[in-house]
């Protein structure tokens, strides 16, 4: 049996949204434009909203349940199956690994639990114990290493935000 194939971010967002309740594309694009709800962390156009739908349909972490009419051809309506419910508790629950995916990541994974009405306390704590050997590494940059101090910089402001 092969391995599971890496989600992008925007196939997890999707089935997060999918997870509040049943919707179309063209609500969960509506979602994931800029200045949409979601866009302001995670912004996807249309196309790769559609794309993360068939995606998730093909590996049976969504499903078909209606369709509804719209301005163009009838809308389809999708809802997460148990086993998107529980790829995507798993996922919600995981600490990023790196720095960089704090900004994009760990803030989408703080919002749909938000939405959720879940709390977000697990997760912080697990992010704070992923990286603590990194914000002990990153605290006295050279003073003469720009990429170093900016390491530090980035490191501090997340240690800050995951104790706030």
């Amino acid at each position: 049996m092969a391995a599971p194939r890496e989600r992008s971010l925007t196939e997890w967002v999707v089935l997060g949204l999918l997870a509040e309740s049943p919707a179309h594309g063209f609500a969960l694009a509506r979602l994931l434009a800029r200045g949409g709800e979601v866009g302001r962390v995670w912004a996807v156009s249309r196309p790769l909203t559609y794309r993360a739908i068939d995606q998730l349909a093909a590996d049976d972490l969504i499903e078909p349940v209606r369709t509804e009419p719209g301005a163009g051809p009838p809308r389809t309506v999708h809802k997460v199956t148990a086993g998107g419910r529980r790829a995507l508790r798993r996922w919600l629950a995981q600490p990023v690994a790196h720095p960089r995916e704090v900004r994009a990541e760990l803030l989408v994974k703080l919002l749909l639990l938000e939405r959720a009405g879940r709390p977000t306390a697990p997760l912080l704590q697990a992010q704070r114990e992923e990286f603590a050997g990194l914000f002990d590494a990153t605290r006295r940059p050279p003073a003469d290493d720009s990429v170093s101090r900016w390491r530090a910089e980035q490191t501090t402001a997340i240690e800050r935000f995951l104790h706030g």
